[in-house]
């Protein structure tokens, strides 16, 4: 009886110990694996950046480094990308993200490579790229994406 009693108190031991050690892991983890942008494929597009829903990041040709030239009416169809927490996919570098402060509602915008990125509004569903192209100024965004 006693060794029945020893073993069960060593695996409860155990099992105590290793889920300390994963909590611990867990709490040092900066970002969930649903906070990762993704890289997808369309054919019309080719490869693009998306956010961790799916839904397809944009560039506007007319933004310049650090700064947003679509506000108004140009926001409400294209908003913004905010999400300021994720990760990024093979082949892109965390540090080519940051943030900007828009001059129009003083809101945080995520930048690639200084250019801010954005949704389309008329893109519905997972794999979208409705905007790809529109007006010869909107572009997703992959990573061989170069800005003029």
């Amino acid at each position: 009886m006693k060794k029945v009693v020893f073993t069960l108190a060593m695996i409860l031991i155990i099992f105590a110990l290793a889920a300390c050690g994963k909590s611990t892991e867990v709490k040092t983890e900066a970002v969930q694996p649903d906070q990762a942008l993704q890289l997808l494929k369309n054919e019309k597009a080719g490869e693009y950046l998306a956010d961790p829903q799916g839904r397809a990041l944009y560039y506007f040709k007319k933004d310049q480094a650090g700064k947003s030239n679509c506000s108004g009416d140009c926001l409400a169809n294209w908003p913004a990308f905010t999400q300021e927490d994720f990760a990024v996919p093979e082949g892109f570098d965390k540090k080519d993200f940051d943030t900007i402060t828009r001059e129009d509602n003083g809101k945080k915008q995520v930048t690639y490579k200084g250019f801010p990125l954005y949704y389309f509004a008329k893109d519905q569903q997972v794999g979208d790229v409705n905007g790809q192209g529109v007006k010869e100024v909107w572009f997703v965004i992959n990573s061989e994406t170069a800005f003029e």
